[in-house]
């Protein structure tokens, strides 16, 4: 059986794929419904010596299945955003404590010790819906800050300006963390000149804006907040574990996870670094769901693990692979 210690405690690329080849084992017994993907793709299991040659389970399926790989009770389900009548991903997660090791563990690798920031959140298209992971775990950083001043944000900008401007004059070290759409309003609210404080986008117009690309956008945040960098958090509902970036849009993730870029062409191949393909994920801290989802985000993957997200597919894009919509 595979613990907790041993997704948060990999250290080296051998026990990375060690411990993938027995979660991917795992889950093939006990999720019918990754099962079944495999059975349709005719995967010999035992033949699987590779991480390369285990099948990712389309991330579409987490909106029409129940991907879960236990008989345990549900112990909270997150869902992602949505317009009205539209069919939203569900992540049924039967414990809920592998998430909150994942992302602490996760902001303490790239942060460091969260008592040292004030946590401000301005994230109201999330806060106005129910089922948020998102919200979950951002509620639970700001707790964990233990800072009177941390807290989150809804509309009321011209609080959070004050509180902003407050906090990095006194030296403090502060995180914003917030919706794409909500940072830009801020800024025209607002030119800044901030020292102390990190902003960390989580992408998104919400159809709030016209979407933009990240270099534009990075430099309108930049200008906007007076800061040299935008960092930026990359997770989604199917997934328990995040990858950041500390600035240029170029993500690394925590050792239990990692990406692999795959043919846009063709599903069941894998293109070489720097080409730009489809992102598959393997989020190992997935151990109850599905560990190895294909994407539907487009990106490129660099010599050390790092990648760089450059956007979606569009449906009409998903060509050559018709398991992408079984």
């Amino acid at each position: 059986m595979i613990t907790a210690t041993d997704i948060f405690t990999i250290s080296s690329q051998k026990q990375f794929e060690k411990i993938a080849l027995k979660v991917f084992r795992f889950q093939y017994e006990n999720n019918l419904v990754y099962k079944e993907f495999c059975d349709f793709l005719k995967t010999d299991v035992q033949r699987v010596k590779t991480i390369q040659q285990i099948p990712f389970l389309p991330i579409q399926f987490f909106k029409s299945h129940d991907v879960v790989s236990n008989t345990n009770p549900v112990h909270t389900i997150f869902s992602s955003s949505g317009t009205t009548g539209m069919i939203t991903s569900k992540h049924l997660v039967t414990d809920v404590t592998l998430y909150e090791e994942s992302y602490r563990k996760g902001f303490s690798e790239f942060y460091g010790n969260i008592e040292n920031y004030v946590i401000l959140a301005l994230l109201p298209s999330y806060l106005e819906r129910e089922g948020s992971s998102l919200i979950y775990m951002v509620e639970d950083l700001i707790k964990l800050s233990n800072h009177p001043e941390s807290g989150f944000y809804l509309h009321n900008h011209e609080d959070l300006i004050k509180k902003l401007i407050e906090l990095d004059e006194s030296g403090q070290n502060v995180i914003l963390i917030g919706v794409t759409y909500a940072l830009l309003d801020l800024i025209e609210k607002q030119q800044f000149e901030l020292q102390n404080t990190i902003i960390m986008e989580t992408g998104g117009m919400k159809g709030k804006r016209k979407e933009m690309i990240r270099e534009e956008l990075h430099e309108q945040l930049c200008n906007g907040f007076g800061v040299p960098a935008i960092h930026s958090e990359y997770g989604m509902t199917e997934l328990l574990s995040q990858a950041y970036s500390m600035g240029e849009g170029i993500f690394e993730c925590p050792s239990w996870m990692q990406i692999l870029i795959r043919d846009p062409e063709d599903a069941l191949t894998y293109i070489p670094q720097g080409k730009t393909g489809g992102i598959n994920v393997i989020d190992l801290a997935n151990i109850n769901s599905c560990s190895f989802i294909a994407t539907q985000d487009l990106g490129k993957k660099y010599p050390n693990n790092s990648f760089e997200v450059l956007g979606r597919f569009d449906n009409s894009d998903i060509r050559g692979c018709n398991l992408m919509v079984l």
